[in-house]
């Protein structure tokens, strides 16, 4: 005869408490992406000003919009891909909060309208500038994130008179392979 060793049948007790902690788990993973809701979705239209800058300290960019209102922002340039932009009323309260610092932004950028300032405005100070003496063209570069997969460099050509000529999105090289090691 055989000897046979099987091993013991799941319980009710066991498959039900695996599948409690299983459940609890997805749970607690639930409420940790709630938690992690990005700055520009936390505030509504109309609050005080004073309850962004509790939440994300004093603004290290601020500009005037010409309504009398005020844009303040919280970039996380150099090395970060995000600027969070919050427009302020002439009476102190929200009108909008939001990332700017993404395609949909980038492509209001008006070619032969926009000049550094509107750029300044609407994006903050540059993480890079640069001159191209051959084309006359003096450039600003910001760092984003496309489609929260691809981290991109987004860049505005500017002529002598300071109006946006081109504008052009590359690979950013600080999250590009070493590709000497490759082959």
């Amino acid at each position: 005869m055989f000897n046979r060793h099987h091993a013991p049948a799941a319980s009710p007790a066991t498959s039900t408490g695996g599948r409690l902690r299983r459940a609890a788990l997805v749970c607690l993973s639930a409420l940790a992406l709630a938690g992690c809701a990005q700055p520009w979705q936390q505030y509504q239209q109309g609050a005080d000003q004073s309850t962004i800058i509790a939440r994300l300290g004093p603004p290290r960019e601020t500009y005037d919009l010409p309504d009398g209102g005020k844009r303040l922002m919280w970039p996380t340039q150099p090395m970060g891909e995000t600027t969070t932009a919050a427009d302020i009323d002439a009476a102190g309260k929200i009108v909008n909060v939001r990332q700017v610092l993404q395609p949909n932004e980038f492509y209001r950028a008006e070619i032969g309208k926009w000049t550094r300032s509107d750029v300044l405005v609407n994006f903050g100070r540059p993480v890079e500038t640069s001159y191209f003496p051959l084309m006359k063209r003096e450039v600003w570069t910001y760092r984003y994130l496309e489609d929260n997969v691809w981290y991109m460099m987004y860049s505005f050509y500017f002529d002598e008179q300071g109006i946006v000529r081109l504008t052009q999105k590359t690979p950013d090289p600080l999250h590009q392979p070493d590709r000497r090691n490759m082959f």
